[in-house]
């Protein structure tokens, strides 16, 4: 019976300094639409103007999240918005039922 030594040899490659930069930019924007809602949050007066802002950018950073970290902006276009457009009106959709069950709420049933 032969011995076999069923060594690895592990290899360390060299960081990819793009990649490393692209993520960097990543966070930075991210982080930016972040500082951006907290301004907006604690500077706005609650209203719909806030809520609507909110829903946009909320939209905005979920768009760019899938973009770059699902790689579909590197993917053909149609494959980007089927996925983002029932987003958006799943959004709208959750809007109109909050704002809709708070007029009910408003009806005095007795």
């Amino acid at each position: 019976m032969a011995h076999h030594s069923e060594e690895t040899e592990i290899t360390v490659l060299p960081p990819d300094k793009e990649k490393i930069k692209k993520l960097w930019t990543v966070a930075g924007i991210l982080g930016l639409l972040t500082a951006f809602e907290f301004l907006i949050a604690f500077t706005m007066h609650h209203g719909p103007a806030k809520t609507a802002i909110f829903v946009v950018m909320t939209i905005v950073k979920a768009g760019y999240i899938v973009g770059e970290f699902m790689h579909l902006r590197y993917e053909v276009k149609v494959l980007f918005w089927a996925i983002m457009v029932p987003i958006v009106f799943i959004v709208w959709m959750l809007v109109a039922f909050v704002y809709e069950g708070m007029k009910l709420s408003d009806i005095n049933f007795l």
